[in-house]
């Protein structure tokens, strides 16, 4: 195995997870099929999903924990900085697609300068 082959399934995995994270949105969330499927039987469990999904959205819980993960990796040294660095690189990714890009884009950010650094 080469030695760039972990960072190309890592950057396919993350564009993977970024594809999964528009399907979310454009098929669960912004989806009017649900929208009135919601309204005659909101105990079905995509509803339950969208409604969980939407307050997680509404209280900013994807960009915090994004945020804070990054931070720590960026703060923390060796093996586990990188870890939470990818975490936070996780998390953060799907929160620029699922409206929570204000804080996501900075964990992003400091998440990839901490990958990127030796």
């Amino acid at each position: 195995m080469s030695r760039r082959m972990p960072l190309w399934i890592g950057l396919a995995l993350l564009l993977l997870w970024v594809l999964l994270s528009y399907g979310v949105r454009y098929g669960l969330m912004e989806s009017t099929q649900w929208l009135a499927a919601c309204v005659d039987d909101p105990d079905r469990w995509q509803c339950q999903a969208r409604s969980h999904l939407g307050l997680i959205i509404y209280l900013g819980a994807i960009g915090w924990s994004a945020l804070g993960f990054a931070v720590l990796g960026f703060v923390l040294p060796g093996r586990v900085g990188k870890w939470l660095a990818g975490i936070g690189l996780a998390v953060g990714a799907p929160g620029l697609v699922l409206y929570s890009a204000s804080l996501s884009v900075f964990a992003v950010i400091i998440a990839g300068l901490r990958l990127v650094r030796r």
